[in-house]
Protein backbone atom coordinates (compact mmCIF):
# COMPACT_ATOMS: atom_id res chain seq x y z
CA UNK A 1 0.00 0.00 0.00
CA UNK A 2 1.10 3.55 -0.66
CA UNK A 3 2.02 5.63 2.36
CA UNK A 4 0.50 9.01 3.08
CA UNK A 5 -2.98 10.52 3.16
CA UNK A 6 -6.09 9.74 1.16
CA UNK A 7 -5.73 8.29 -2.32
CA UNK A 8 -8.01 10.78 -4.05
CA UNK A 9 -8.91 11.88 -7.54
CA UNK A 10 -12.05 13.76 -8.51
CA UNK A 11 -12.73 14.43 -4.85
CA UNK A 12 -13.32 10.76 -3.96
CA UNK A 13 -10.68 8.60 -2.32
CA UNK A 14 -9.63 5.97 0.20
CA UNK A 15 -8.73 7.33 3.63
CA UNK A 16 -5.54 6.09 5.27
CA UNK A 17 -4.55 3.41 2.74
CA UNK A 18 -1.47 2.61 4.84
CA UNK A 19 -3.77 1.53 7.67
CA UNK A 20 -5.54 -1.15 5.62
CA UNK A 21 -2.99 -3.78 6.59
CA UNK A 22 -3.06 -6.87 4.41
CA UNK A 23 -5.06 -5.32 1.57
CA UNK A 24 -3.31 -6.03 -1.73
CA UNK A 25 -3.34 -3.43 -4.48
CA UNK A 26 -3.11 -3.91 -8.25
CA UNK A 27 -3.17 -1.20 -10.96
CA UNK A 28 -3.79 -1.06 -14.69
CA UNK A 29 -4.07 1.75 -17.24
CA UNK A 30 -7.19 1.70 -19.42
CA UNK A 31 -9.87 4.09 -20.68
CA UNK A 32 -7.46 7.03 -20.18
CA UNK A 33 -7.30 6.45 -16.44
CA UNK A 34 -5.90 4.12 -13.79
CA UNK A 35 -8.06 1.20 -12.71
CA UNK A 36 -7.21 -0.38 -9.38
CA UNK A 37 -8.21 -3.44 -7.41
CA UNK A 38 -7.84 -3.49 -3.63
CA UNK A 39 -8.39 -7.01 -2.30
CA UNK A 40 -7.85 -9.23 0.72
CA UNK A 41 -6.70 -12.77 -0.06
CA UNK A 42 -4.09 -15.01 1.59
CA UNK A 43 -2.50 -16.00 -1.73
CA UNK A 44 -0.92 -12.96 -3.38
CA UNK A 45 -0.29 -14.79 -6.63
CA UNK A 46 -3.89 -15.90 -6.88
CA UNK A 47 -5.12 -12.38 -6.09
CA UNK A 48 -2.83 -10.99 -8.80
CA UNK A 49 -4.23 -13.48 -11.34
CA UNK A 50 -7.79 -12.46 -10.44
CA UNK A 51 -6.93 -8.78 -10.78
CA UNK A 52 -5.26 -9.44 -14.13
CA UNK A 53 -8.39 -11.21 -15.36
CA UNK A 54 -10.44 -8.18 -14.32
CA UNK A 55 -8.06 -5.83 -16.14
CA UNK A 56 -8.23 -7.95 -19.30
CA UNK A 57 -12.01 -7.63 -19.13
CA UNK A 58 -11.64 -3.85 -18.94
CA UNK A 59 -9.37 -3.84 -21.98
CA UNK A 60 -11.97 -5.84 -23.93
CA UNK A 61 -14.70 -3.40 -22.92
CA UNK A 62 -12.57 -0.46 -24.03
CA UNK A 63 -12.15 -2.05 -27.46
CA UNK A 64 -15.94 -2.34 -27.71
CA UNK A 65 -17.09 0.90 -26.08
CA UNK A 66 -14.51 3.54 -27.01
CA UNK A 67 -15.35 5.97 -29.80
CA UNK A 68 -11.61 6.40 -30.33
CA UNK A 69 -11.02 2.75 -31.29
CA UNK A 70 -11.48 2.08 -35.04
CA UNK A 71 -14.24 -0.45 -35.71
CA UNK A 72 -15.38 -0.53 -32.07
CA UNK A 73 -19.10 -1.05 -31.57
CA UNK A 74 -19.55 2.63 -30.72
CA UNK A 75 -17.45 3.81 -33.68
CA UNK A 76 -19.65 1.78 -36.01
CA UNK A 77 -22.80 3.17 -34.37
CA UNK A 78 -21.45 6.71 -34.80
CA UNK A 79 -21.04 6.12 -38.55
CA UNK A 80 -24.66 5.09 -39.08
CA UNK A 81 -26.92 7.18 -41.25
CA UNK A 82 -30.70 7.19 -41.15
CA UNK A 83 -32.10 3.77 -41.97
CA UNK A 84 -28.90 1.85 -41.22
CA UNK A 85 -28.25 -0.57 -38.36
CA UNK A 86 -25.26 -2.14 -36.64
CA UNK A 87 -25.03 -5.31 -34.60
CA UNK A 88 -23.18 -4.79 -31.32
CA UNK A 89 -21.96 -7.01 -28.51
CA UNK A 90 -24.02 -7.77 -25.38
CA UNK A 91 -21.94 -5.43 -23.19
CA UNK A 92 -22.33 -2.52 -25.60
CA UNK A 93 -26.07 -3.07 -25.85
CA UNK A 94 -26.45 -3.28 -22.09
CA UNK A 95 -24.45 -0.09 -21.63
CA UNK A 96 -26.59 1.72 -24.22
CA UNK A 97 -29.81 0.50 -22.61
CA UNK A 98 -28.66 1.73 -19.20
CA UNK A 99 -27.61 5.06 -20.74
CA UNK A 100 -31.01 5.48 -22.40
CA UNK A 101 -32.78 4.70 -19.12
CA UNK A 102 -30.71 7.34 -17.29
CA UNK A 103 -31.31 9.84 -20.10
CA UNK A 104 -35.04 9.44 -19.49
CA UNK A 105 -34.67 9.44 -15.69
CA UNK A 106 -32.74 12.74 -15.67
CA UNK A 107 -34.77 14.51 -18.32
CA UNK A 108 -31.78 14.56 -20.67
CA UNK A 109 -29.27 15.97 -18.18
CA UNK A 110 -27.29 12.78 -18.73
CA UNK A 111 -26.91 12.38 -22.49
CA UNK A 112 -23.93 10.48 -23.94
CA UNK A 113 -24.83 11.89 -27.36
CA UNK A 114 -24.46 15.50 -26.10
CA UNK A 115 -27.70 16.49 -27.76
CA UNK A 116 -27.13 14.78 -31.11
CA UNK A 117 -30.06 12.41 -30.72
CA UNK A 118 -29.70 9.49 -28.29
CA UNK A 119 -33.48 9.08 -28.20
CA UNK A 120 -33.55 8.64 -31.99
CA UNK A 121 -31.55 5.39 -31.81
CA UNK A 122 -33.64 2.24 -31.83
CA UNK A 123 -32.19 -0.39 -29.49
CA UNK A 124 -33.21 -3.99 -30.15
CA UNK A 125 -31.77 -5.67 -27.06
CA UNK A 126 -32.96 -9.13 -28.11
CA UNK A 127 -31.15 -9.01 -31.46
CA UNK A 128 -28.28 -6.72 -30.28
CA UNK A 129 -29.09 -4.26 -33.07
CA UNK A 130 -28.78 -0.48 -33.00
CA UNK A 131 -30.68 1.35 -35.73
CA UNK A 132 -30.40 5.03 -36.64
CA UNK A 133 -33.51 6.99 -37.58
CA UNK A 134 -31.61 10.24 -38.21
CA UNK A 135 -28.12 11.15 -39.40
CA UNK A 136 -25.30 12.36 -37.19
CA UNK A 137 -25.85 10.75 -33.78
CA UNK A 138 -22.54 10.67 -31.93
CA UNK A 139 -22.23 8.53 -28.80
CA UNK A 140 -19.49 9.00 -26.21
CA UNK A 141 -19.78 6.57 -23.28
CA UNK A 142 -17.01 8.27 -21.29
CA UNK A 143 -19.45 9.29 -18.55
CA UNK A 144 -20.76 5.75 -18.00
CA UNK A 145 -18.25 3.31 -19.49
CA UNK A 146 -15.79 3.35 -16.59
CA UNK A 147 -18.56 2.65 -14.11
CA UNK A 148 -19.86 -0.18 -16.25
CA UNK A 149 -16.37 -1.68 -16.41
CA UNK A 150 -16.07 -1.41 -12.62
CA UNK A 151 -19.38 -3.30 -12.23
CA UNK A 152 -18.20 -6.17 -14.43
CA UNK A 153 -14.75 -6.26 -12.82
CA UNK A 154 -16.34 -6.62 -9.38
CA UNK A 155 -18.57 -9.45 -10.56
CA UNK A 156 -15.55 -11.25 -12.00
CA UNK A 157 -13.57 -10.83 -8.75
CA UNK A 158 -16.43 -12.40 -6.84
CA UNK A 159 -16.43 -15.33 -9.26
CA UNK A 160 -12.73 -15.77 -8.39
CA UNK A 161 -13.62 -15.77 -4.69
CA UNK A 162 -12.32 -12.29 -3.86
CA UNK A 163 -15.25 -11.09 -1.77
CA UNK A 164 -13.32 -8.53 0.30
CA UNK A 165 -12.45 -6.06 -2.42
CA UNK A 166 -12.82 -2.56 -3.81
CA UNK A 167 -12.54 -1.59 -7.48
CA UNK A 168 -12.23 1.88 -8.94
CA UNK A 169 -11.67 3.56 -12.27
CA UNK A 170 -9.71 6.75 -11.67
CA UNK A 171 -11.62 7.22 -8.41
CA UNK A 172 -14.43 8.81 -10.40
CA UNK A 173 -16.21 5.47 -10.14
CA UNK A 174 -15.82 3.21 -7.10
CA UNK A 175 -17.46 -0.06 -6.13
CA UNK A 176 -16.93 -1.37 -2.61
CA UNK A 177 -17.64 -5.06 -2.01
CA UNK A 178 -17.18 -6.63 1.42
CA UNK A 179 -14.74 -4.65 3.63
CA UNK A 180 -11.43 -5.91 5.00
CA UNK A 181 -11.88 -8.23 8.01
CA UNK A 182 -12.38 -6.31 11.22
CA UNK A 183 -13.87 -3.27 9.50
CA UNK A 184 -17.51 -2.34 9.01
CA UNK A 185 -16.79 -0.74 5.64
CA UNK A 186 -14.20 0.65 3.27
CA UNK A 187 -13.08 4.11 4.52
CA UNK A 188 -13.74 6.72 1.82
CA UNK A 189 -13.51 10.50 1.76
CA UNK A 190 -15.20 13.26 -0.18
CA UNK A 191 -12.81 16.16 -0.77
CA UNK A 192 -12.75 19.48 -2.57
CA UNK A 193 -11.32 18.62 -6.03
CA UNK A 194 -9.45 21.91 -5.99
CA UNK A 195 -7.85 21.11 -2.62
CA UNK A 196 -7.76 17.31 -2.19
CA UNK A 197 -6.31 17.53 1.33
CA UNK A 198 -9.47 19.32 2.47
CA UNK A 199 -11.79 16.47 3.47
CA UNK A 200 -15.46 17.42 3.45
CA UNK A 201 -17.01 14.11 4.53
CA UNK A 202 -15.95 10.64 5.62
CA UNK A 203 -17.88 7.49 4.71
CA UNK A 204 -17.64 3.80 5.58
CA UNK A 205 -19.26 1.71 2.86
CA UNK A 206 -19.68 -1.84 1.61
CA UNK A 207 -21.71 -3.31 -1.24
CA UNK A 208 -22.06 0.26 -2.47
CA UNK A 209 -21.14 2.14 -5.64
CA UNK A 210 -20.00 5.75 -5.60
CA UNK A 211 -19.35 8.21 -8.40
CA UNK A 212 -17.65 11.60 -8.46
CA UNK A 213 -17.72 14.50 -10.86
CA UNK A 214 -16.06 17.89 -10.64
CA UNK A 215 -15.07 20.96 -12.59
CA UNK A 216 -11.37 21.81 -12.73
CA UNK A 217 -9.69 24.71 -14.49
CA UNK A 218 -10.07 24.15 -18.21
CA UNK A 219 -12.29 21.10 -17.64
CA UNK A 220 -15.96 21.81 -18.37
CA UNK A 221 -19.07 19.68 -18.18
CA UNK A 222 -21.51 20.77 -20.88
CA UNK A 223 -25.26 20.69 -20.37
CA UNK A 224 -26.53 18.70 -23.40
CA UNK A 225 -29.92 20.41 -23.10
CA UNK A 226 -28.52 23.91 -23.59
CA UNK A 227 -24.94 23.54 -24.85
CA UNK A 228 -23.75 25.69 -21.95
CA UNK A 229 -21.04 24.63 -19.46
CA UNK A 230 -21.99 23.66 -15.92
CA UNK A 231 -22.24 26.62 -13.56
CA UNK A 232 -22.49 26.98 -9.80
CA UNK A 233 -21.08 23.56 -8.87
CA UNK A 234 -17.56 22.51 -7.96
CA UNK A 235 -18.31 18.82 -7.48
CA UNK A 236 -21.00 16.20 -7.03
CA UNK A 237 -20.97 12.69 -5.60
CA UNK A 238 -23.55 9.92 -5.80
CA UNK A 239 -23.87 6.70 -3.80
CA UNK A 240 -26.13 3.73 -4.51
CA UNK A 241 -26.37 0.36 -2.76
CA UNK A 242 -25.29 -2.51 -4.93
CA UNK A 243 -28.27 -4.83 -5.47
CA UNK A 244 -28.11 -8.52 -4.71
CA UNK A 245 -27.26 -10.50 -7.84
CA UNK A 246 -30.76 -12.04 -7.86
CA UNK A 247 -32.33 -8.57 -7.97
CA UNK A 248 -29.93 -7.06 -10.45
CA UNK A 249 -31.46 -8.41 -13.65
CA UNK A 250 -33.43 -6.29 -16.11
CA UNK A 251 -37.11 -5.72 -15.42
CA UNK A 252 -40.07 -4.13 -17.15
CA UNK A 253 -39.31 -0.90 -15.26
CA UNK A 254 -35.73 -0.59 -16.47
CA UNK A 255 -32.43 -2.28 -17.33
CA UNK A 256 -30.25 -4.40 -15.09
CA UNK A 257 -29.06 -2.40 -12.11
CA UNK A 258 -25.35 -1.92 -12.69
CA UNK A 259 -24.76 0.33 -9.68
CA UNK A 260 -21.36 1.77 -10.63
CA UNK A 261 -22.54 2.57 -14.16
CA UNK A 262 -25.57 4.34 -12.71
CA UNK A 263 -23.59 6.42 -10.21
CA UNK A 264 -20.96 7.22 -12.86
CA UNK A 265 -23.67 8.70 -15.07
CA UNK A 266 -25.69 10.37 -12.33
CA UNK A 267 -22.74 12.38 -11.00
CA UNK A 268 -22.63 14.15 -14.37
CA UNK A 269 -26.34 14.85 -14.16
CA UNK A 270 -25.99 16.14 -10.57
CA UNK A 271 -23.61 18.82 -11.87
CA UNK A 272 -26.43 20.11 -14.09
CA UNK A 273 -29.76 19.44 -12.38
CA UNK A 274 -31.28 22.03 -10.04
CA UNK A 275 -31.28 21.44 -6.31
CA UNK A 276 -35.02 20.78 -6.48
CA UNK A 277 -34.57 18.24 -9.28
CA UNK A 278 -31.83 16.41 -7.36
CA UNK A 279 -33.99 16.26 -4.23
CA UNK A 280 -36.91 14.87 -6.21
CA UNK A 281 -34.73 12.27 -7.95
CA UNK A 282 -33.31 11.02 -4.64
CA UNK A 283 -36.76 10.97 -3.05
CA UNK A 284 -38.18 8.69 -5.73
CA UNK A 285 -35.05 6.49 -5.97
CA UNK A 286 -34.72 4.28 -2.86
CA UNK A 287 -31.17 4.15 -1.52
CA UNK A 288 -29.85 6.91 -3.78
CA UNK A 289 -27.71 9.52 -2.02
CA UNK A 290 -26.06 12.63 -3.41
CA UNK A 291 -23.70 15.35 -2.20
CA UNK A 292 -23.24 18.65 -4.05
CA UNK A 293 -20.45 21.17 -3.46
CA UNK A 294 -21.49 24.58 -4.78
CA UNK A 295 -18.96 27.13 -5.93
CA UNK A 296 -17.86 29.11 -2.90
CA UNK A 297 -19.26 32.61 -2.68
CA UNK A 298 -16.35 33.65 -0.51
CA UNK A 299 -13.85 32.09 1.84
CA UNK A 300 -12.55 28.53 1.97
CA UNK A 301 -14.95 25.61 1.45
CA UNK A 302 -15.90 23.49 4.41
CA UNK A 303 -18.18 20.63 5.37
CA UNK A 304 -21.06 23.05 5.87
CA UNK A 305 -20.92 23.88 2.16
CA UNK A 306 -21.97 20.35 1.20
CA UNK A 307 -25.60 19.90 0.30
CA UNK A 308 -26.75 16.36 1.09
CA UNK A 309 -29.69 14.44 -0.37
CA UNK A 310 -30.81 11.04 0.90
CA UNK A 311 -31.36 9.14 4.13
CA UNK A 312 -27.90 8.92 5.71
CA UNK A 313 -28.31 11.94 8.00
Amino acid sequence: MRDGGPDVEGGLGIAGPRELGDVRRFSHEAMATSFEVYAVHPDERYAAQAAQAAFELTDRLERELSRFVPNSDITRVNHLVAGEGARVGPSTMECLVIARHLFDLTGGAFDPSIGTGLASLELDADDFMVRATIDGVQIDLGAIGKGYAVDLMAELLEEWGLQHALVHGGFSSVLALEPPPGRDGWPLTLSDPGAPSRVLARLSVCQTALGASGVRKGDHIVDPRTGEPARGRKAAWVALPRPARAGAEASAEGPRMAAAAVTDALTTAMMLLSIEEIAALCERSPGLEAWVLPESVGGPPGEADLIYFGGRL
